[in-house]
């Protein structure tokens, strides 16, 4: 049974402000071929990709990958070999689908077409294909499109037969051909959605009169109050001809309602088109969009001709989005993105989702995350995304669908520059109305001479269209400037790099930290953060659809095979809390940071792809892992956040604790009469002062100080963790943010009492143990198995396959907080700053050759992809003695490293109390092997890896 809708009023279809008067839906059965047969002998469901029907090939380990595998040892991996084989073939670079195909595919359909359509245009409206259609009806070709971006729309008035059958065959072609984008840009790549074939979203017949709207752009002028809107008319008689137009706007998504009446034009067409511009006069009641009141309007606009009247509706929002300096101004009110790059990981279709509930859903968790802004990395999302940022209040990046590298270069006079030119126009064209599509970039990280080709970029859409702001593209820290840019989304002032070199403070910025301070236009931060999380194990029950996570798969094995099945869960809090730790952190100094326009996290959600890189403290479903939540986020990441400065984060209780209390706030208005107050309580909720700041009248900005807060810590007299909280409040307006302290006594005693202290193994230490005794090695610096893991405070960057094991390896530590060795030394279960002076560079020993069942007591989480039993202190029974052991250095400069005294400390009092009972036993030649053996390097790398990741070949 064909589904035919007939409309007599105008419908709507997510195409860029096409109508129509009369439309079909093609949804449905189709018949199918791949290319390499030669007759239509399956069917397949529209829309749909051919992964997500099950259509296409079985993934081998010969499938040819749009990508770069940057991590050629799954190849040639002894352990991988399973992975290997037919039947049981599983990746560690990214998902698996459960069908692959590159290359041609036939869609083929029967249609009958009313009669009363003779005197209408007719299109076909393909809203997502990929990547290139060719269409036939009745056997004549009509033409082929390409795009990422938009829809595939195909004028076949003169090829169709009204009144009787016809047939609609689409060839669709998703090979990379002399139009490269880049085998990893995320509109194409396997590392991300997925090369698919296929159409998604509407498949659709549709009519418009034989005069029509071929265009229709809003440009809003909230200052003047009024909106200019530019027609663009066509007919397809080419003749001389009059017709008029009316347009008219209503609000229809806020409590006040606002109509704007109808003004009408009778209009001239010259050769079958005219461009008309109009003004709306918006008037005193004119409603204004933006984050914190998303208002819109409809526009609607009547074309009219001898009878026949072509009805459009646009949605728009009254917005500027401009320019003053080094910051980003909406309707005159200075803004921060608090951004996060959308990478098109979804893994249950493998491709962006076509309904606007979806991206709603998405764009609300980013708010509630305290997010404004999305930058779409070299990819552009369908309509539906930009309508549902228009009623959540959320700005938006698009881009071009390219990261010309790797391949393909810009500037360098190939296919890419003209189709990347031509992506931009068409999206815009398509998107431009929307309020929250509000800054552009050609795409991410290009090569080739391809600053002189952004610079013409963006001199382009800076004269064609003032409707949002233009940067050339997104790039690294070791790309070139890009003068001619209006904003600057780049890397180099973001991270924690201080931390490995010297101790956590929340003093310093970024303004020196690649010359930000000297930059005049506003600069975004590139791809922040990027720390990562042990994986979540739990989460392959949820790839239920194209994509599954035999990757994770993989991982879970290895650490299963290393026996550590039972820490997974522990070592995903663990780490992931000190993720959150170190996004706090550089969330917070961006926000110290004077003239900081804003960052963009990479990414709010994990990246399943480029070796997996769970980067985000959500996983890619964008659903909470566990050991943080949006209110917590919130705390130092919303639209107002109270900052603190201080030069460390551990003292001694003869040193007076400094903060000097700031808040950040791009909230709706300026705040009066805020009033903040402070606490500090230890971890049972004990008070140990409290008091009220200043109060003040608070600017939109940040940087402005509302006071400082000491505090003389000389009560303490054990180790004690503090909290300093700060709340401010003022109407409706409230925020709260919290650092942890750490106290330790200015005075330690240590006793050693009857416990033999070395740095080795030596015949005395054997010899005590042989006699029953107590033997503490402090073995920092001196470990040799092991010696290869390069271990430092911060966790892994994006993750060690796709950087060629680029150190750090680790992602913090993991421990049982209830242990008695811990009675005098506060922690928790995971890395906090105290920890910085132990771990940052410490040495780990690697126990892969102690018995199975052997779990050290400090543990350091190794890199998923290798698992290592590794840690930096243990206890066991040895000979018929007991031993600890420590990598850590807790013996130099103990004047100096308060932290190291306190662990010497309570190891040697945990030691001598009766509670030291080791429960595992070794031998001494398995502690003699952690001075002696050697595991040498991981080579994981291949030739065919991008040149900026490539390893130096000696």
């Amino acid at each position: 049974m064909k589904r035919i809708l007939f409309l007599t009023a105008s419908l709507l279809l997510c195409a860029g402000n096409l109508f129509a008067q009369k439309s079909m839906d093609l949804s449905g059965r189709w018949k199918f071929r791949v290319d390499r047969q030669e007759t239509y002998s399956d069917h397949i469901n529209l829309p749909g990709s051919m992964p997500e029907k099950l259509k296409g090939d079985d993934v081998t380990a010969q499938t040819q990958w749009t990508g770069s595998l940057y991590d050629s040892s799954y190849y040639y991996n002894p352990y991988m070999e399973k992975y290997r084989q037919e039947g049981n073939v599983k990746l560690p670079f990214f998902l698996t689908p459960d069908k692959h195909y590159v290359g041609v595919a036939w869609y083929q359909k029967e249609v009958n077409v009313p009669t009363d359509w003779k005197k209408e245009r007719i299109v076909l409206f393909l809203e997502r294909p990929h990547i290139e259609t060719t269409v036939w009806i009745n056997n004549r070709e009509v033409g082929s499109r390409n795009s990422l971006c938009v829809p595939h729309v195909y004028d076949i008035t003169s090829y169709i037969k009204t009144g009787s059958r016809n047939e609609i065959t689409i060839r669709v072609d998703n090979r990379i051909k002399d139009i490269d984008v880049g085998p990893d840009s995320h509109s194409i790549t396997d590392q991300t959605q997925g090369n698919w074939n296929g159409i998604v979203g509407k498949i659709s017949l549709l009519t418009t009169p034989k005069t029509y709207f071929d265009d229709i752009q809003v440009y809003p002028q909230p200052q003047q109050k009024k909106a200019t809107v530019r027609l663009k008319l066509r007919a397809t008689n080419r003749g001389n001809s009059r017709v008029g137009i009316q347009l008219s706007a209503r609000s229809f998504n806020s409590e006040k309602q606002h109509h704007i009446p109808t003004i009408s034009k009778e209009v001239q067409l010259k050769n079958g088109e005219a461009i008309v511009e109009m003004e709306l006069l918006m008037g005193n009641d004119m409603l204004l969009w933006d984050e914190f009141d998303p208002a819109l309007y409809r526009l609607k606009a009547e074309l009219k001709q001898q009878g026949q009247t072509d009805t459009r509706e646009v949605q728009f929002g009254m917005r500027d989005f401009t320019i003053e300096g080094k910051w980003f101004y909406v309707n005159g009110r200075k803004t921060m993105l608090r951004g996060t790059v959308e990478n098109c990981d979804f893994p249950l279709t493998g491709y962006a989702p076509m309904d606007v509930a979806s991206w709603e859903r998405v764009f609300r968790i980013c708010r509630n995350y305290g997010l404004n802004h999305m930058r779409f990395h070299s990819f552009c999302p369908p309509e539906a995304a930009f309508i549902a940022a228009d009623l959540v209040g959320f700005y938006l990046q698009p881009e071009g669908p390219s990261w010309p590298n790797h391949g393909p270069k810009l500037g360098m006079g190939q296919p890419i520059d003209k189709y990347l030119m031509d992506e931009t126009i068409a999206l815009t064209k398509a998107y431009g109305n929307y309020a929250s599509y509000c800054m552009l970039a050609c795409g991410n990280e290009p090569s080739g001479r391809w600053v002189d080709w952004v610079t013409k970029f963006v001199d382009y859409w800076e004269k064609t269209d003032s409707r949002r702001v233009y940067t050339g593209a997104s790039v690294g820290n070791g790309w070139q400037w890009q003068p001619r840019n209006q904003f600057h989304v780049k890397a180099g002032a973001r991270g924690l790099n201080n931390w490995n070199s010297s101790l956590p403070e929340s003093r310093s910025d970024y303004r020196l930290q690649n010359r930000i301070d000297t930059v005049k236009q506003p600069y975004v931060s590139h791809e922040t953060g990027q720390w990562c999380a042990f994986p979540n194990f739990n989460e392959i029950q949820k790839y239920t659809g194209v994509n599954k996570a035999k990757n994770f798969e993989i991982f879970r094995d290895i650490l299963a095979d290393n026996q550590m099945s039972d820490r997974s869960y522990d070592f995903m809090m663990a780490s992931g809390k000190l993720q959150a730790i170190c996004y706090k952190h550089e969330i917070e100094r961006t926000l110290r940071t004077p003239d900081y326009a804003g960052f963009q996290l990479l990414a709010l959600n994990d990246y399943s792809g480029q070796g997996t890189a769970l980067v985000g403290v959500l996983d890619v479903f964008f659903e909470e892992k566990g050991y943080i939540n949006a209110e917590q986020f919130r705390r130092f990441c919303a639209p107002t956040v109270a900052l603190m400065r201080t030069e460390k984060f551990v003292y001694r209780n003869n040193e007076i604790i400094q903060a000097d209390i700031e808040v950040s706030h791009f909230g709706q208005a300026p705040l009066s009469n805020a009033q903040t107050v402070y606490t500090l309580k230890d971890k049972y909720g004990k008070l140990m002062a409290h008091g009220r700041l200043a109060e003040r009248n608070i600017p939109i900005g940040n940087l402005f100080s509302l006071g400082s807060i000491t505090f003389d810590p000389k009560e303490i007299n054990e180790p004690t963790q503090i909290t300093l909280e700060v709340k401010m409040k003022s109407g409706d307006t409230e925020t709260v943010n919290d650092w942890n302290f750490w106290i330790y006594p200015a005075q330690v005693e240590i006793n050693q009492g009857e416990v033999y202290l070395t740095d080795t193994l030596d015949l005395k230490a054997i010899a005590i143990l042989n006699q029953g005794g107590k033997v503490l090695i402090s073995a920092g610096g001196k470990i040799v198995y092991g010696k290869e893991v390069v271990q430092q405070f911060t966790p892994v960057f994006w993750n060690t396959s796709w950087f060629k094991m680029r150190p750090p390896h680790t992602t913090g530590i993991y421990l049982n907080e209830k242990h008695p060795l811990f009675r005098s030394f506060p922690t928790e279960y995971h890395s906090d700053l105290q920890w910085w002076e132990l771990l940052n560079r410490a040495q780990v020993m690697q126990f892969t050759q102690f018995p199975a069942d052997f779990q050290p007591t400090i543990q350091s989480i190794d890199t998923w992809f290798l698992s290592r039993k590794i840690g930096m202190l243990f206890e066991a029974n040895v000979l018929g003695g007991k031993l600890m052991m420590t990598s850590m250095d807790i013996d130099s400069d103990l004047d100096k490293r308060v932290v190291a005294r306190q662990m010497r400390k309570a190891i040697l009092d945990y030691m001598n109390s009766d509670a030291f009972r080791p429960q595992h036993r070794i031998t001494p030649e398995h502690i003699g092997e952690l001075f002696t053996k050697v595991a040498g390097n991981i080579k994981s790398f291949t030739k065919d890896s991008p040149d900026e990741l490539k390893p130096k070949i000696n």
